[in-house]
């Protein structure tokens, strides 16, 4: 079991890993932070709730009966990975996670993530 603040931790320690964070995409909130730099969270965490919430009506409209697992998009030198939060209670977040392109490993990321998701205890 994890808190949020040792799950973020954990986050940042994931190869090529510059920022984390965990959000409400009810309310676009972040619930807590980890690195980031010059990077501002508090607005990435409400952008990807538009993402996210976009994501999952497009998924209902669709009548897909399969919840998603993560969002990935790529830019030149980040990939930002966002889990959808899949126990109980983590219902309505996810975790967010900036990767340098250059030093991380996608596959790698991904499975670590979901590890640090299943142990997170909210």
């Amino acid at each position: 079991m994890s808190n949020v603040d040792a799950t973020l931790k954990a986050a940042l320690e994931i190869d090529g890993a510059t920022a984390a964070a965990l959000v409400d995409y009810d309310s676009g909130m972040c619930l807590g932070q980890a690195g980031g730099g010059t990077l501002d969270l508090d607005v990435a965490a409400a952008g990807n709730t538009d993402v996210v919430r976009a994501q999952l009506r497009t998924l209902q409209r669709l009548g897909l009966p399969e919840g998603v697992e993560d969002i990935l998009i790529t830019l030149g030198s980040q990939i930002h990975l966002i889990r959808l939060i899949q126990s109980p209670s983590g219902q309505g977040l996810f975790l967010y996670v900036v990767l340098n392109k250059d030093r991380s490993n996608l596959a790698m990321a991904r499975r670590q993530l979901t590890s640090l998701e299943r142990d997170l205890r909210i």
